[in-house]
């Protein structure tokens, strides 16, 4: 029985099956917000509301022609798209989708967790780099090395940020995490600060406007995926999509509360809250327009980071009047 848990647990809820619908749902209300944020209608025709368009669009790069450029390192370039959706995939089963036991921890949920997610959420950024590198396209690796240099920009200012309300609940476990502030929601105010950060630092990890410079269509095609069509496209889109709910979820659960009750009531408050992260990334992007990576790379240091780091100091200061 255990083990068919474990099986149901990897594959269905919270796991893949999970994961890929829930994300290209997320999809669809992103792209349905920021179009109405812009007067226009989004998806609207394949399926009620154009539910069914981000799924449509998966389908449909799954059957196009799987083009592997001549001089490309056509082993890492084709097992590069793979890996990337199996980290973020690996990353959203830690997220607390409902409370886990406290007093037990298990092998989604045991402390120091949220360094693993941090970090798993880190790895598509080198893979993305990879795979700009071994497609041999000008465009893509131009574009690789923009991720990299926003890399060491939002990169430190997103971990003080989350890790700031993880000192607080003086646990590195995020289910302990998400339990300290529902027994004490006045703290989620505290932390208003970091949170606006890590926002911020989400939207340029996943390089969404105005940080969308790697592939920058004006200026450098299509960046890291220029070389990418069919089967391989589809699965770095997947990849995104999933990572878009996992870092909303990771926001979700160390800002806002988690995710309490069993697994239907968890997964309402896990979408609710989720989809709530997405709106706000949605507007940030309906209101702001692409700037140049050096200028992502200087916001970070003069601006995110030191915010971040006074998080970090009201955080450690207010333990220690904690009772």
């Amino acid at each position: 029985m255990a083990a068919l848990r474990t099986i149901l647990y990897l594959l269905v809820y919270p796991g893949v099956l999970f994961l890929f619908a829930y994300s290209t749902f997320c999809e669809w209300f992103d792209r349905k917000a920021y179009a109405r944020l812009q007067n226009r209608m989004g998806p609207t025709h394949t399926g009620k509301f154009g539910l069914l368009q981000p799924i449509a669009d998966f389908v449909k790069l799954l059957a196009k022609e799987d083009v592997v450029p001549a001089a490309a390192d056509k082993g890492l370039f084709a097992v590069l798209p793979a890996i990337a959706l199996a980290v973020v995939s690996t990353a959203g089963l830690l997220l607390p989708v409902w409370n886990f036991d406290l007093a037990r921890p298990t092998w989604t949920s045991f402390p120091g967790d949220i360094i693993v997610i941090l970090y798993l959420l880190s790895l598509p950024t080198l893979i993305l780099f990879l795979a700009a590198w071994s497609s041999t396209n000008l465009f893509s690796t131009i574009g690789g090395a923009r991720v990299l240099t926003m890399l060491f920009g939002y990169e430190v200012p997103l971990f003080l940020a989350v890790l700031s309300p993880a000192i607080l609940a003086d646990s590195w476990r995020l289910a302990e995490i998400a339990a300290f502030y529902q027994a004490r929601p006045a703290y989620l105010l505290f932390n208003l600060l970091g949170f606006l950060v890590a926002l911020v630092a989400v939207q340029a990890k996943l390089e969404r406007t105005p940080f969308d410079i790697p592939h920058a269509e004006t200026e450098i095609v299509g960046g890291t995926f220029t070389e990418y069509s069919g089967k391989k496209l589809a699965l770095f889109r997947l990849a995104f999509d999933i990572e878009l709910v996992v870092a909303s979820g990771l926001l979700a659960a160390v800002f806002l509360g988690g995710f309490p009750g069993g697994a239907v009531v968890g997964f309402a408050h896990f979408a609710v809250k989720t989809l709530f992260i997405v709106f706000l990334l949605s507007l940030l992007r309906a209101l702001t327009s692409r700037i140049r990576v050096d200028q992502v790379v200087s916001f970070s240091w003069k601006v995110l980071a030191p915010l971040a780091v006074l998080q970090l100091l009201a955080a450690i200061l207010l333990k220690g009047f904690l009772p």
